[in-house]
């Protein structure tokens, strides 16, 4: 894989867990970084800078479209070039239908799937000067598949797909690729409060329910976030060109659509 000197990544959500290791891993290979969470980001950019590279982190909600302009501008400004943005901030919900407010699928809604939106719209003109760029949307397998009680996350997860398939289709002759990965069960700590809340759910303990799950994986073991981050830094490479509107399962053969 070549690497990623004189390019510039976006990360959001990216103060730890799949955003940390996506920015560490683009670090790595060279990119510089601007690191983006609702959280303290020092950690992360931190990390990235142990590479040389350079590393900005900035404080910005997903949902606040002049938090976007103003960060995007403030990259812009600095590094006169985004080619990289990564969708990766998002919640998870596992409230019942009947149960769920509008508030709570209008957060949801929000944080998983319109964030998207705003920040393409935001950044497509300054990759339209390069001729050039990656947007890499994080999903979930949640998006292909459904689950009880997760209309909230299934169906936002979902939506990723439809946005990032018309992106792909609209860009695409400008140079610009479109792409969502899809993850299984990967160690972070949402991963581990979720499971541990269907443990309860189902009178088991932690480590009974995640035997049940490892016995549905083909690999035989759970992913972690690097995995993610290395299908990310792929996908934002030179090598990953010709690839443009999928949705990439990473879930140890979990999934096999």
């Amino acid at each position: 894989m070549k690497g990623l000197k004189v390019r510039v990544a976006c990360v959001t959500g990216a103060a730890r867990g799949i955003g940390q290791e996506i920015c560490v891993r683009l670090a790595e290979e060279g990119a510089n970084i601007a690191v983006m969470d609702i959280e303290n980001t020092d950690e992360t950019v931190d990390r990235c800078r142990a590479f040389g590279v350079q590393a900005v982190g900035y404080l910005m909600d997903v949902t606040n479209k002049t938090q976007i302009h103003q960060v995007i501008e403030h990259v812009n400004s600095n590094w006169n070039r985004i080619d990289i943005w990564v969708n990766n901030a998002g919640i998870f919900d596992n409230t019942a239908t009947t149960e769920l407010s509008e508030e709570t699928w209008d957060r949801v809604s929000d944080i998983n799937y319109k964030s998207m939106f705003l920040c393409a719209k935001a950044v497509i003109p300054i990759m339209e000067k390069n001729n050039w760029g990656r947007f890499i949307n994080l999903s979930s397998m949640a998006g292909k598949m459904a689950y009880s009680e997760e209309i909230a996350y299934c169906s936002t997860k979902a939506a990723v797909l439809g946005l990032t398939r018309a992106l792909a289709v609209e860009l695409g002759n400008r140079g610009i690729t479109s792409n969502a990965i899809c993850p299984g069960p990967i160690q972070t700590e949402m991963l581990r409060s979720t499971y541990q809340h269907l443990a309860d759910i189902n009178g088991v303990t932690l480590e009974e329910w995640n035997d049940s799950i490892l016995k549905t994986i083909p690999v035989n073991r759970f992913g972690k976030p690097e995995d993610v981050a290395a299908l990310v830094a792929f996908l934002a490479s030179e090598d990953a060109g010709f690839i443009n509107g999928q949705s990439i399962n990473i879930d140890g053969g979990l999934v096999f659509y």
